[in-house]
């Protein structure tokens, strides 16, 4: 009997939504205990700043240009190196993946690919490496199998949803994608995942080896949690987060810093179609509907840390705690108020590529708590896995295993953007080093991508089609020591021009080539 590895993701969490790195409004006892017996990493970044690339990035430990899939809407594709196929075909790991997986697009009414044609086929894998496969997404949509469960056993709850990038008005303060949701918690997404990868774990023989990815949708919008649990955090006794400047002047000065797009999806030029909710203009956000939104979110981020204290109960109960790592992260963050925006896209700072990654070791392993400030990043998760299970590292995967104390020697982490839609064309790469996150924005292009007209026709959306385009000299340029916040851009300052050039130069010398062929955006996400 080997080692067992328990890894938990979420989605759209930020980094300091959780106590042990420094929130104060969620009570997240359970991955606070994580990170207090196990190893914190406070600068993990992801590869993209959207799900599918980067849960493509989590499963083949490879940059978005190796594995290819540069947006939501590419499917990563069937012939893709898995390290849940690795452990179980090397190692005789038992594998499931139970909740969202978003490897393929789930916008997919034909049932093109096999994640959305399980539920539809009452089937459960195997998948991708995975024997078990109980999929769910952002409430009742589609034939995911949490969907058919809801409806075929309580009809009558699903109407309590909000329809996701609807941008509908709700709640107290008419927020975008906030309701009060009457469905008993006990039905709600979350603990269905949670119960259902309890059940699974009771399938097992105390002598299996196994690999359980338990994958929440949340706190990912829309915010529509159980009314019998929202109340818990109450959105009036909230400030305005640390990184809302506090007024519509301010916001604006911050925002003219940057790139265009910024400013002008602030004030409704632009939309941010690739993020968030087509309809929301940030601007008409109203203090109340920021203070709500983050209230829903911190309600989230609680049911999910109680559903993993449930699973880690029984993970004890079976006598497996002392050979069980546990892995905490999530795919991206969220803006969720910072600079008076909301959602995600193509904003490369903190809030979006900076993740949550905790890891506790199996006690048995007898690797001591540690803190970790040297970056690390997702495609580093899978060779660290198959260390655990005591395997070859394949030569597919491009990150390195986890370390596990401090004064390690690595220096940089990198993420990578490139629009869904062809007409946006935005291309950008960052490099996190030394304290500095610097941001190149690629000439614009408008031959690459999903044809954004059809969305367009189709949403009875008037108006024209996005205008803003770069030349390849725009960029961003944070000192986070001295402005961690990000609200002063230096990418312009001729006193920053060394550091600029040095980062640039080590970013591009440390990316690997771009898939070839490219890959195709085949559905809107």
């Amino acid at each position: 009997m080997g080692r067992k590895i328990l890894f938990i993701t979420t989605d759209q969490q930020r980094y300091d939504s959780l106590g042990c790195n420094g929130g104060s409004i969620a009570r997240t006892p359970v991955a606070d205990s994580l990170a207090a017996t196990g190893i914190n990493y406070h600068r993990a970044y992801n590869q993209n700043t959207v799900c599918m690339p980067a849960r493509s990035t989590m499963i083949t430990g490879q940059y978005v240009r190796t594995h290819g899939v540069f947006a939501n809407g590419v499917p990563l594709p069937a012939d893709a190196p898995s390290v849940a196929a690795w452990l179980h075909d090397r190692a005789g790991y038992r594998t499931a993946l139970i909740g969202k997986a978003h490897f393929e697009p789930m916008f997919d009414p034909s049932g093109r690919w096999p994640e959305n044609r399980m539920g539809r086929d009452r089937s459960h894998g195997a998948h991708r490496g995975f024997d078990w496969m109980e999929l769910a997404m952002h409430g009742p949509m589609a034939y995911f199998h949490y969907s058919n469960w809801l409806r075929e056993n309580y009809p009558e709850e699903v109407g309590g949803f909000v329809t996701m990038l609807s941008g509908a008005a709700g709640g107290d303060s008419g927020a975008p994608e906030v309701t009060y949701n009457p469905i008993p918690r006990e039905h709600y997404h979350t603990d269905w995942i949670a119960d259902r990868t309890i059940a699974y774990l009771n399938t097992l023989s105390p002598s299996d080896d196994w690999f359980v990815w338990m994958s929440f949708p949340d706190p990912h919008h829309p915010w529509d949690p159980p009314a019998s649990a929202a109340r818990q955090i109450n959105w009036r006794d909230l400030d305005l987060p640390p990184g809302h400047p506090g007024s519509r002047e301010k916001i604006e000065k911050i925002l003219a810093q940057k790139p265009r797009h910024w400013l002008d999806w602030y004030q409704g030029r632009f939309r941010n179609e690739e993020g968030g909710a087509w309809n929301f203009v940030p601007c008409e956000m109203t203090h109340d509907q920021v203070r709500e939104i983050n209230a829903m979110v911190h309600v989230k981020n609680e049911l999910i840390d109680e559903a993993c204290g449930r699973v880690l109960a029984t993970v004890a109960a079976r006598g497996w705690d002392a050979d069980t790592d546990v892995f905490f992260t999530t795919d991206h963050g969220e803006l969720q108020g910072d600079f008076g925006l909301l959602f995600k896209g193509p904003y490369h700072v903190d809030a979006l590529m900076r993740v949550p990654l905790i890891w506790r070791p199996a006690p048995s392993a007898k690797v001591s708590a540690a803190e970790i400030s040297e970056p690390v990043g997702h495609l580093d998760l899978a060779p660290t896995f198959c260390e655990i299970a005591g395997v070859p590292i394949p030569e597919w995967i491009q990150g390195s295993a986890l370390p596990t104390a401090a004064g390690s020697p690595r220096v940089r982490a990198i993420t990578e953007w490139d629009s869904q839609f062809a007409q946006l064309g935005m291309h950008l790469r960052s490099i996190y080093r030394d304290g500095f996150v610097c941001t190149v924005y690629e000439p614009s292009t408008r031959d690459v991508g999903f044809d954004l007209s059809f969305g367009y026709k189709a949403l009875r959306i008037e108006g024209p089609m996005p205008d803003i385009r770069y030349d390849g000299t725009e960029g961003e340029l944070y000192d986070l020591g001295q402005d961690p916040l990000q609200w002063r851009n230096l990418w312009s300052d001729p006193s920053q021009a060394k550091l600029k050039s040095d980062l640039i130069a080590d970013l591009y010398a440390n990316l690997p080539p771009a898939h070839t062929p490219q890959l195709t955006v085949d559905a809107p996400a």
